[in-house]
């Protein structure tokens, strides 16, 4: 007798939850995706995302990164500049070579005349292709516009006939976010350490820089970081004080020019506010369990870290990579459907937890100019500017995840 074809429901059709849907129906399950929002909100957001050689990977993998290609902004080079000190220190696409690492310091990175050290993305076109394949998919039920469903499953009736002795669903994604209803519902503890930072984004027309470098400035009051959207359009996030940026979120465009050009580097000079510059809070988050039963966390439902190297989105998608590996292992036999929560939520700690624990060590190192503290941080960028081992391994451990670094 042919065996049952397992069923998901994944909560929530952000960038994360349509990847998930994705990976799990190419992982030959079949899938429900629910979002009270329709489709039409889900593609209305300003914002851009960097990506990483993890995540690329991912896309690659389902069939994503080359419809996107035309949208991609790579940069080849990334300025690491700790504005108390005056000391700058570069990365470049040089610095993903693996001529002079053992096997154990070999990690997928690109090559060749597309070799980046990272790309990034804007949410439209990201939300529009992962719609489109969310609609085209026949294992995808897409149900927009309606009521998240209870987190245990059971209560909905399944996408096709099943036994009656059986739950209609054999795993619940929870992929709506960080204040996830389905992760409240199902009672998993959420553990929270707000920053005394905020962060705000904005996109300007931007000159001073070559179109395929990016910025990650280290200044007292927090991270500042310029990102390259193609032509003379750029990404900022710009971290400090959430009160300040409350403040600098109400100016007027000229004022808030005013206000920019006083933190960027002399040779950038912002010329014009493409979007409404828009701020929020940020805190360090982990929900544990990851999982339980048979609902599985992902993405900012199970975790957010401060935006300081451009991290968070990268940290979501590995967890749908793990998940899709899982998922495909389970629907070939060789894992019990029932043991991939578990096998999740244990299998994903590490990674989480390195990367939290690394932007906050960041922020907490950086953002301050404590005289204890500057010696070691000249001492730090000292060594990365002179040791291209180091600059390497750095690299891989920010574009791979520090556990596929690792792992080798």
């Amino acid at each position: 007798m042919e065996s049952q074809q397992l069923q998901a429901r994944v909560h929530g059709a952000g960038p994360t939850g349509a990847l998930a849907a994705l990976a799990l129906a190419q992982a030959g399950w079949r899938v429900e995706l629910l979002d009270p929002l329709d489709a039409a909100a889900l593609g209305q957001r300003s914002r851009a995302y960097a990506l990483t050689h993890s995540s690329r990977e991912l896309l690659e993998g389902l069939g994503l990164w080359q419809p996107l290609a035309a949208h991609l902004a790579p940069f080849r080079r990334l300025e690491l500049c700790d504005r108390a000190l005056h000391r700058q220190v570069s990365f470049s696409t040089a610095d993903l070579g693996t001529a002079d690492l053992g096997p154990a310091d070999r990690v997928g990175t690109a090559h060749g005349a597309d070799a980046a050290v990272g790309w990034v993305l804007q949410h439209g076109p990201l939300m529009a292709l992962l719609l489109e394949r969310l609609q085209a998919d026949p294992a995808i039920t897409l149900r927009l516009g309606e009521p998240l469903a209870p987190a245990e499953p059971g209560s909905q009736e399944p996408t096709t006939p099943r036994p009656a002795n059986r739950d209609p669903f054999d795993l619940v994604v929870a992929a709506d976010g960080s204040a996830s209803p389905t992760r409240r519902q199902a009672g998993l503890a959420w553990y929270s350490r707000p920053y005394r930072q905020g962060c705000l984004t904005v996109q300007v027309r931007l000159r001073g820089s070559a179109p395929d470098q990016a910025w990650e400035l280290f200044r007292p009051e927090g991270p500042f970081a310029v990102l390259p959207l193609g032509g003379d359009a750029w990404q900022l996030v710009w971290s400090a004080p959430l009160q300040r940026l409350r403040q600098l979120e109400a100016l007027d465009p000229v004022a808030f020019l005013d206000q920019l050009a006083g933190v960027l580097p002399e040779q950038l000079q912002a010329e014009a506010l493409l979007d409404q510059p828009r701020a929020w809070p940020v805190a360090l988050e982990l929900a544990w369990p990851l999982a339980r039963r048979r609902l599985v966390l992902v993405g900012e439902a199970a975790h957010r870290c401060h935006p300081v190297g451009g991290q968070g989105l990268n940290l979501c998608w590995r967890d749908v990579a793990l998940l899709q590996r899982l998922a495909a292992r389970a629907a070939a036999g060789r894992l019990r459907p029932s043991a991939l929560p578990r096998a999740y939520g244990w299998g994903r700690l590490p990674d989480l937890l390195a990367i939290l624990l690394a932007t906050d060590a960041l922020v907490r190192l950086f953002s301050n100019r404590h005289p204890l503290l500057l010696p070691l941080r000249r001492l730090a960028l000292a060594a990365l500017a002179r040791m291209a081992r180091l600059r390497r391994l750095s690299l891989a451990a920010m574009t791979d995840g520090p556990c596929r670094l690792r792992r080798g």
